[in-house]
């Protein structure tokens, strides 16, 4: 026999080539069970929580692993406790599966759509020092508004509708980033809102912030904070979903054809 023939048949060449094909389909499978660690089972679209079907694909659900946070604290993925079981406010317009449905009630707050939103935890978003991200400007040392930029606070807010829903109060800030964030509206009844910044207009010439995602009379149903102070991850998709939901459903034209 040759070199490295290690039967008549078999030599060493085959057995690196077998080895490394074996190890190929072993990472493949790995990456893919490793993929399934957020996101999986998948549901089935039925507007019913209790009917729909789970769905995992290929190969199987992994067993669950571990993770220790920054804060100490454990999360484990994948985690079925926490499927979404919410039941969708909103009707079908047609009995079939995958056709258009359309938002039950409050468009704003239905939580469909561009109003979705995912059930983030309800707490907030932490820096590397152990401290809320996303706080008011005022307890936040070293933040102040340049004086070449227009200073938001005290302008009237501007909704849609060409009319005025609220005045800036504040700004919230991410001393992590150094950007303003949200800004903090007094809005009908006393209550306080906060508006994401990058969906408003501040207009030095005018003197006053534009939404134009919201008519002012829309401002009061902005999700309110549990803590005036911090605002947790859940509330902060709660809030983008509720400005997300008016670039549909804040204008009654908006759900029209165009021509």
């Amino acid at each position: 026999m040759e070199i490295g023939a290690i039967t008549g048949y078999i030599d060493a060449a085959q057995v690196v080539l077998y080895v490394f094909w074996a190890f190929f389909f072993f990472i493949i499978y790995y990456l893919i069970q490793e993929n399934k660690r957020e996101g999986y089972p998948l549901d089935t679209d039925s507007l019913d929580p209790t009917k729909r079907r789970k769905i995992a694909g290929i190969t199987s659900i992994p067993s669950p692993k571990t993770f220790v946070m920054e804060d100490g604290t454990t999360y484990s993925a994948p985690d079925l406790s926490r499927a979404d079981t919410r039941t969708l406010n909103v009707r079908e317009l047609s009995g079939g599966a995958g056709f258009p449905v359309e938002p039950d009630g409050n468009p704003l707050l239905a939580g469909v759509g561009p109003g979705s939103y995912a059930e983030r935890a309800d707490v907030p978003d932490m820096t590397i020092h152990g401290t809320p991200k996303i706080i008011p400007m005022h307890i936040a040392e070293g933040f102040h508004v340049d004086e070449n930029d227009p200073d938001p606070r005290g302008m009237q807010v501007i909704g849609a509708d060409g009319k005025s829903g609220g005045v800036v109060t504040e700004l919230w800030v991410d001393p992590a980033e150094h950007l303003i964030r949200f800004l903090e509206v007094q809005v009908a009844d006393g209550k306080t809102a906060l508006f994401p910044i990058n969906l408003v207009r501040i207009s030095r010439r005018t003197g006053e912030v534009t939404v134009r995602v919201l008519q002012s009379t829309q401002f009061d149903g902005i999700p309110a904070l549990k803590n005036p102070h911090q605002v947790t991850r859940l509330e902060e998709e709660k809030i983008f979903g509720y400005f997300g939901a008016g670039t549909l459903y804040g204008m009654p034209g908006r759900t029209e054809p165009i021509v």
